[in-house]
């Protein structure tokens, strides 16, 4: 076996997929394909497999997921002809509208998603910026970014998991956890540079985060209640639905719960005002030489 084999792991019945990051002697370091899972295993334990398609590419996901891009995208056009009606209804306005959708900032610890998560903010017009930041610099990195990017919305995600050799702590210690830590760390540099939960919106965690630290660190939405795997893109879903969102509407994960492949199990959060914004007359775009 070498780095960038895709397996899975006979002691778990080969329910998730990996990608070998590294191999450390008799040890493999695993990516999660689908799940933002970081986890190592005996080489003994790995069986090669073949994926069907690339997962370099966002439409090899899931149909859960690809169910997931329809909804968001249906919400998009029923929003803009909200606002059609909305403008068409006033019969002193005649030039139309432009929209500011809400800007996300995303850190995430793997390449692959980060890639995978831009391109589809692009598919969907969310205006967006995203760094590979490694979990642990995560909150250094938004001492500097966040006055720099001013987003709407911050997004902080990456790897993390239950320790399978747990200390005394248990489940409810945030050393436990890979990445939980790191996570609650960079949500509250985030909460230093912003308290209006409403003025900037921050989803944050990954698989089996530590849910309750992340809210109580200042974060709208995070993973996991339930412990479980999340979709690698899920938090890409939340961000997406905020961002096309109304700042005169309100919305709860019970509203969008259903724009996630892994539920109110893999994610909750508290209600969140929108970040979208109609402005009027619509832009008109002239030639500036002539």
């Amino acid at each position: 076996m070498r780095q960038g084999d895709f397996v899975t792991r006979k002691s778990y019945g080969g329910d998730v997929m990996f990608k070998i990051e590294r191999i450390d002697q008799l040890k493999a370091v695993l990516r999660g394909v689908d799940y933002r899972l970081l986890a190592d295993a005996p080489l003994v334990d790995l069986t090669l497999t073949n994926p069907t398609e690339s997962m370099d590419h966002p439409r090899s996901s899931s149909p859960e997921f690809r169910e997931s891009l329809r909804r968001l995208a249906v919400a998009q056009v029923q929003l803009q002809e909200k606002n059609q009606h909305s403008v068409g209804h006033n019969q002193k306005v005649n030039a139309g509208y432009f929209e500011v959708p809400g800007k996300v900032l995303h850190l995430d610890g793997d390449p692959t998603y980060l890639r995978k998560s831009m391109q589809l903010y692009g598919e969907l017009r969310v205006p967006a910026e995203g760094f590979y930041i490694p979990e642990a610099q995560m909150a250094d990195a938004l001492h500097r970014l966040l006055p720099q990017i001013k987003p709407d919305i911050v997004v902080i995600t990456g790897h993390d998991g239950i320790l399978k050799h747990r200390k005394a702590a248990g489940p409810g210690g945030l050393s436990s956890y890979k990445n939980s830590q790191n996570f609650v760390n960079a949500v509250q540099v985030a909460r230093q540079y912003e308290r209006n939960r409403d003025a900037m919106i921050v989803v944050a965690g990954a698989c089996q985060s530590h849910f309750e630290a992340l809210l109580r660190a200042g974060a709208n939405f995070a993973s996991s209640p339930a412990r479980i795997l999340i979709h690698a893109l899920d938090p890409l879903c939340i961000a997406a639905k905020l961002s096309y969102t109304s700042v005169k509407d309100t919305i709860s994960m019970l509203d969008i719960m259903d724009l996630t492949v892994t539920g109110l199990d893999g994610l909750g959060g508290v209600e969140t005002r929108g970040s979208y914004r109609m402005g009027v007359p619509g832009i008109q775009h002239t030639d500036e030489h002539a």
